[in-house]
């Protein structure tokens, strides 16, 4: 039996004849009668009665029918199911976070997957740089919104730029100055990041440590943009970080803007694992990064 049997079916009992419903299929009225005589011979029992009178459908016949109906009905949406899952428009995404872009990022991002895709299902995680580009490669996390350098076996799009700041305790001399130079803080003790959480990362930072004209007096190494801000509050030393990091403290620090300098967040996938949801997910948010600064969630 196929589709097609239960199809032809379903047809004649709603025309009530065969003529009818040969019309209605555009078949030939001797080929449907035959396709019909088939599909009784493989269930074994009859499903029309025919005579002067018309077409009747039998009592198996009338019990037969509301199961093909839910048997073309569950067919339709299965093909319906499977049209949206090949466009995205359903499936499941798992998003992983960079810690310090979660609290401006995240918001916009799942606000527009939500409006946009609301058949996905989402699940959101916020990581380290270590653990989040791990889980990108091992196939736990599905996309990635996070910061570059990576590594170069993830496919990346930019999805903001927004300005590098000196971040730097509340009574610093240098406090109240609208930009300054990287070589202005040569003298400061510095906090940073340990060089092995990302030593990409680090691997930048010397360069421009070195291109300032400096190496940098780290008194305090702590993971996380939380942690160097309280350090920073605390009068441990400065330290620098992308300005969307005010969204974490506002009190006891001050940012500065580094002249020419930028920090860029991107969306990090394995293109290996690029599906159709992801694909739908790299639409949504290309045209979140056209529309503006996504930072100014931050």
């Amino acid at each position: 039996m196929e589709l097609r049997h239960l199809r032809y079916f379903v047809a004649v009992a709603e025309h009530q004849g065969f003529s009818r419903a040969a019309k209605h299929l555009h078949l030939a009225q001797q080929s449907l009668s035959q396709q019909i005589v088939a599909l009784e011979r493989d269930l074994g029992v009859r499903l029309f009665d025919r005579d002067t009178r018309g077409t009747r459908l039998t009592d198996a016949g009338q019990v037969f029918l509301v199961e093909a109906r839910a048997v073309l009905a569950r067919a339709d949406a299965a093909v319906l199911v499977a049209q949206r899952a090949g466009r995205g428009e359903i499936g499941r995404l798992d998003l992983v976070f960079l810690t310090s872009t979660a609290n401006y990022m995240l918001p916009p991002v799942v606000k527009a997957l939500r409006e946009r895709a609301p058949g996905l299902e989402l699940t959101t995680h916020h990581e380290h740089i270590d653990e989040l580009v791990a889980g990108l490669r091992d196939g736990r996390f599905d996309a990635a919104f996070t910061r570059p350098p990576l590594v170069p076996d993830l496919a990346t799009r930019t999805l903001a730029t927004e300005p590098v700041c000196a971040v730097l305790p509340v009574g610093h001399p240098l406090a109240d100055r609208a930009e300054l130079h990287l070589a202005d803080l040569a003298d400061d003790d510095w906090v940073l990041s340990p060089r092995e959480s990302w030593p990409p990362w680090h691997e930048k930072y010397d360069r421009d440590f070195a291109v300032a004209g400096f190496t940098p007096r780290i008194v305090q190494r702590a993971s996380g943009a939380a942690n160097l801000l309280g350090l920073v509050a605390a009068g441990v030393g400065v330290t620098r970080l992308a300005r969307s990091a005010q969204s974490i403290r506002r009190s006891g620090v001050v940012f500065v803007p580094l002249a020419e300098e930028q920090a860029k967040t991107v969306i990090a996938w394995l293109p290996a694992r690029d599906g159709a949801a992801q694909r739908r997910l790299l639409e949504i948010t290309a045209d979140l990064a056209e529309s503006g600064d996504l930072t100014r969630w931050g």
